[in-house]
Order: C-alpha cells, then sequence, then structure tokens
C-alpha cells in the first residue's frame, strides 16, 4: 500500500513537470497537455525499471559500484603509463575512454560475482580488530526443530550471535504449514524454540537476508553463508556436520554434545535400570538409563518390567550414541 501511494505522488509530479516544462518549451498548441503525458510517461517507465530490479540487493547494488569505482581507478593508473608514450590526442582521448569502460566493466561484474565473499559488505560483519573477533553461530533446521538449543542457550555455555538465514525460516515455515501432522507439529515446535530463545535475551539473535538464489539445496546454503561470515554451523545433522567439516568449517553437533555429557562407564561398574523390553538375542532383555543411553542384559528376559541391578560387561560407542552391554547382578 505504501508503495502503491509514493508511485502515484511520484506520477502526479512528473506529470505537474511535465506540463510545467511544456509550457515553457511552447512547442505547439497543446505543448502543456503533450508535456503533461510526456512526464506521466517517463514516470510509469522509471518505475516500471524500479520493479523489474527489485531482486537487485543492497549488497549486490554496494559490490556493483565497489567494482566500477575500483575499475576506473585501476584504469587511471594504466593511462598514466600510457602518457609516457606520443600519441594524438584525439587518439589518446578515444583510447582512455575505451580502457575506463574496459576496466569498470571488468571490475563490476568480478565484484558482484564475489559478493558473497565482500566480508565488509555482509551484514554483521565489522571492520574490527585481530583480538576483539566476533562470534557467529548459523542455526540448520534440524536443530531448530530438535529444540534443545533453547536449554543450551539458557546455560550459556555458548558464546556469539545467533544467525538464523532467511532460506532457513522459510523451510521451517513450509514444514509448520505441512498437510503431515507430524511434520506440522515439528516445525510449529521449531517456531516456538526461536521465539523462546530470543524472547529469554540470553544470546543475541539476528535474521540473516542472504537467500544465494542460484543455490538450490538449503545445505548448501548454509555452508556457503558460513563460509562468508566465517562462521560456525550449529546441527544435528549427520551428513551436513560431515559435508562442513570437508569444507573447513566449525560444527557444533549438539547430538555429539549430548554424548559427550553422558555419564562414563566402565566394565565391571554397577547400575541400577528398569528392564522394558525384550532384546534381539535369545533371553535377552533391553533397558534405559535416564539419560536415554540403552543398556543390553544377557538372561534378563524374566525381568521385564522391574528395575534391577547389573555389572558392566563392556561399552560400545556408535554413530547414534552410547549401548552398554551388561549381566544381572550376581547378588540379585
Amino acid at each position: 500500500m505504501t508503495f502503491t501511494i509514493v508511485r502515484s505522488f511520484f506520477i502526479l509530479l512528473c506529470g505537474l513537470m511535465g506540463y510545467q516544462l511544456g509550457d515553457i518549451l511552447k512547442i505547439g498548441a497543446f505543448s502543456q497537455s503533450i508535456g503533461a503525458i510526456a512526464g506521466i510517461i517517463v514516470a510509469g517507465m522509471v518505475i516500471v525499471l524500479e520493479y523489474s530490479t527489485k531482486r537487485v540487493s543492497v549488497k549486490g547494488l554496494s559490490s556493483a559500484v565497489f567494482g566500477i569505482v575500483f575499475g576506473i581507478l585501476f584504469a587511471w593508473l594504466i593511462i598514466g603509463v600510457f602518457k609516457l608514450i606520443p600519441m594524438d590526442d584525439d587518439l589518446r582521448a578515444e583510447f582512455n575512454g575505451i580502457l575506463i569502460l574496459i576496466f569498470a566493466y571488468l571490475g563490476m561484474v568480478m565484484a558482484v560475482r564475489g559478493k558473497d565473499e565482500f566480508n565488509i559488505i555482509i551484514p554483521y560483519v565489522k571492520l574490527r580488530r585481530e583480538d576483539q573477533r566476533e562470534e557467529f553461530i548459523v542455526l540448520d533446521t534440524s536443530v531448530i526443530i530438535d529444540g534443545r538449543i533453547a536449554d543450551i542457550c539458557r546455560t550459556k555455555f555458548l558464546e556469539g550471535k545467533l544467525i538464523i538465514p532467511r532460506f532457513v525460516l522459510k523451510e521451517l515455515q513450509q514444514i509448520a504449514d505441512s498437510a503431515d501432522p507430524i511434520k506440522r507439529n515439528r516445525g510449529r515446535r521449531g517456531l516456538d524454540m526461536l521465539n523462546k530463545v530470543r524472547k529469554s535475551g540470553q544470546m543475541e539473535v539476528r535474521i540473516h537476508e542472504d537467500d544465494f538464489p542460484d543455490i538450490k539445496d538449503v545445505d548448501a546454503k548454509l555452508i556457503k553463508l558460513a563460509k562468508a561470515l566465517n562462521a560456525k554451523v550449529f546441527t544435528n545433522d549427520y551428513n551436513l556436520n560431515k559435508i562442513a567439516e570437508l569444507q573447513g568449517i566449525n560444527v557444533l553437533n549438539i547430538n555429539e554434545l549430548a554424548n559427550a555429557l553422558k555419564p562414563v562407564v566402565i566394565p565391571g561398574e554397577l547400575l541400577e535400570a528398569k528392564v522394558v523390553k525384550e532384546g534381539k538375542e535369545y533371553n535377552q532383555a533391553v533397558a534405559y538409563l535416564d539419560d536415554g543411553t540403552m543398556v543390553v542384559i544377557d538372561n534378563a528376559r524374566h525381568a521385564i518390567g522391574h528395575t534391577v541391578k547389573v555389572t558392566v560387561t563392556s561399552v560400545l560407542q556408535t554413530a547414534a550414541g552410547k549401548m552398554i552391554f551388561a549381566k544381572l547382578d550376581s547378588q540379585r
């Protein structure tokens, strides 16, 4: 609505200016009307041009201007060298114009192509002393939906600013609007977690607007953004974790953190756990500790539904977490 009012006002002013210009030039019997119509047409052309460039970001435009200025400065350096060569003045002027045009074009194209690597142009990255480095943590969709991030932020173990890319919010909104009730609930929980983190004030949360339209995959966009911001990626996605590590990006994996916080047990240690179901092998049963660690107990099928004391026989560390093998305590 605001843009409609501004555009209408702009067309009216252009029409009035065209009317006055026609009155001054007096190019015919209807010069004032012709001037007003010409002003309206020019305003319409400007609005069409403005509408066609609505996808041009401020960062892209600033990169292009930077590239043009840099190209012109480089061209003037070359021109200064060529002044030492005797040449006709008209030819020299033509030659200088060609050099400026070529280098301005090359500078603009190179700057726009590499705009994502211009850290001084990207929001939230400031020129600062090396000993005052600012930390950024980029969140992916999976870690937001997981929900544990709110509790982690409350513990104050994380330092820096949480960066939520606009494309991650868009993906989260699509999940929240899904026809599948399970996906819809997960998406809404993720949005609730973000609001909880933001309102808690424990960490600064910022929305990053860069969308990288030339990249379709969300994980690839996250890696591109993390590289541009020199940021860490906070995730619990195994594939994203590995890809990011291969590209030299620091990753904060919430599952690895959870596994690291589980208590260490050693063979021969005595534990207490409630047996909940049968195991895969004969007469085997499965129990869980309070932190969710699976305990596989030999010859304990008869103890399903009871809390028993077991002796640890071995511990297996897997990608999914820690698994404990045990046997019933001999005193039972």
